[in-house]
């Protein structure tokens, strides 16, 4: 049961987080950021195996318009095929203090409905905890109640020693590393186009992975949160294997300055997962909510 449950979070925490929490299912075995062309179709961020970026692309490392903040609630259905299975948010519940530093506290919860709790109930809960001004992680947990299945992990990013402290250990990590969490958000600044390859360095338990967010296509959706104009994105975890199972995610983020998560599906063994937005609040102090790319009938 063990082992199952590990797995079963990865698909979880997938639906949880979208672009971040979702690699670790969507990871290409034996691929690293080494065997990526060096043309002009990439743009480095953060390259986790050099501390130096290309100068064609050093323009590119700050972020653009931040359209979240303090008060953004996101609720999603989840859904296996055409079944409801439960629900999942993403909220930005507090500004917190973690080493002198201000950061938007970020909460994710996944928890399965009356109907599957009877099969595997879940009640998973991930936080990060996001520099303010740098747009970092500072410090992420994750509590896994799956089944039988429970485990509880916390990590402080030390990002002035380039160090991430466990309860037992420090694991030395690239400037500027993202947790699952916090790459999401932070990905949701850039300037992303059609066709391009961003790169963040990304530290899951104990590990560095160079983590590649692909943009596909722009394409409209309806869910019920609404109608959408949308980016269309894959995230990919570049390293030696965190599972030998295979996945692959799809994100659908606003084509616009928020850059909001609206829906995401995954293949899983049978079938596929998805997490479809039904509810969203923007940020107290972010602008106005017409300016999302919503199509109005």
């Amino acid at each position: 049961m063990r082992k199952y449950g590990s797995r079963r979070g990865s698909t979880w925490s997938l639906l949880l987080v979208g672009l971040s929490c979702a690699v670790v299912l969507t990871a290409q075995v034996g691929d690293t950021v080494a065997d990526e062309p060096a043309d002009s179709s990439y743009t480095f961020y953060d390259s986790l195996y050099a501390h130096e970026l290309p100068p064609d692309s050093s323009q590119n490392l700050l972020p653009g318009y931040v359209g979240f903040g303090l008060g953004e609630q996101l609720i999603f259905d989840v859904q296996y095929g055409l079944i409801n299975a439960g629900e999942a948010t993403l909220e930005i519940r507090n500004i917190a203090s973690i080493d002198s530093v201000d950061c938007y506290r970020v909460v994710s919860d996944a928890r399965t409905n009356k109907f599957f709790s009877k099969i595997f109930k879940v009640r998973d809960r991930f936080e990060s905890y996001i520099d303010t001004t740098r747009l970092t992680s500072r410090r992420y947990e994750k509590h896994l109640r799956e089944g039988k299945f429970k485990r509880d992990v916390s990590v402080v990013f030390d990002q002035d020693r380039h160090v991430a402290r466990y309860s037992d250990r420090e694991v030395p990590i690239p400037p500027r590393a993202q947790d699952v969490l916090s790459a999401l958000y932070y990905v949701r600044t850039l300037p992303l186009e059609v066709g391009q390859s961003v790169f963040l360095a990304n530290h899951t338990d104990g590990k560095n992975y160079p983590l590649v967010v692909k943009v596909h296509r722009r394409e409209t959706v309806t869910v019920g949160a609404g109608t959408f104009n949308c980016l269309v994105v894959e995230p990919i975890l570049r390293g030696p294997g965190l599972f030998t199972q295979k996945g692959r995610l799809t994100v659908w983020l606003t084509d616009d300055r928020y850059r909001v998560p609206v829906l995401m599906k995954s293949k899983v063994i049978i079938g596929h997962v998805a997490a479809v937005l039904k509810e969203m609040k923007l940020a107290d102090k972010v602008g106005d909510p017409d300016d999302l790319a919503i199509q109005k009938d």
